[in-house]
C-alpha cells in the first residue's frame, strides 16, 4: 500500500474555493478506485499550507486510478474549477509507504 500526500500552496484568500475543491474531491476519489483519507485545509498556524491524502495499492493503480479520475464527470469539472479560480499556486506528490506498522507496544521490550 502506498499513501499519496499531495502538498499545496493555496491563496489565503481563496481558502473557501480550495474548501468546495476538496469536497469534490471527497466524492470524485473514491468513486474512481482510491482509498481518500481526507483533505485538510489551513485552520492555525500556515495559511497557505493545505493536504490531500489517499492510498493506492501501487503505482500501477494510481495510474489506473488517475485514468478514471480525468474521465469521470466531478473530476473533470474540478480539475476546471482549479484553473478558473487559481486558488492552487503549487502542488506536490510524494508517495510514502508505512514503515511503522503494526502499531502498538511492544511486549518484548
Amino acid at each position: 500500500m502506498l499513501t499519496c500526500i499531495i502538498r499545496y500552496q493555496i491563496d489565503p484568500t481563496k481558502k473557501a474555493q480550495f474548501e468546495e475543491y476538496a469536497r469534490n474531491w471527497g466524492q470524485a476519489i473514491p468513486r474512481c478506485g482510491a482509498d481518500l483519507i481526507g483533505y485538510y485545509a489551513p485552520h492555525e498556524g500556515s495559511s497557505t499550507l493545505a493536504y490531500g491524502i489517499y492510498n493506492v495499492a501501487s503505482l500501477a493503480d494510481y495510474e489506473a486510478y488517475r485514468a478514471r479520475l480525468s474521465a469521470d464527470p466531478l473530476g473533470r469539472k474540478n480539475y476546471e474549477f482549479a484553473q478558473k479560480e487559481k486558488f492552487l499556486l503549487r502542488e506536490d506528490r510524494t508517495f510514502l509507504k508505512l514503515a511503522s506498522a503494526p502499531h502498538g507496544a511492544r511486549k518484548d521490550i
